[in-house]
């Protein structure tokens, strides 16, 4: 069986060392909710939507302020 993955576009995500990981762990728990609310919110849909990245890129924005992990985007083929 084959699978074939759309082109898309994925957050990558580092915390930095000097975040402690208990901290880490609740920041990760947090994007997963995001994740999880954007599939609830849009039917289903997962995070090869073509408007994943600009639909959640403000709530990911609102918790790096808090817990200091750096993100960038990148393209996946």
């Amino acid at each position: 069986m084959k699978a074939r993955i759309p082109k898309h576009r994925e957050f990558i995500i580092d915390f930095p060392k000097e975040v402690p990981e208990a901290k880490a762990n609740e920041g990760w728990s947090k994007l997963m909710a995001i994740v999880e609310d954007y599939k609830k919110a849009h039917n289903g849909q997962s995070v090869y939507a073509p408007t994943f990245i600009e639909d959640c890129e403000p709530a990911v924005k609102k918790l790096q302020e808090e817990y200091g992990f750096t993100y960038t985007i990148q393209e996946i083929q």
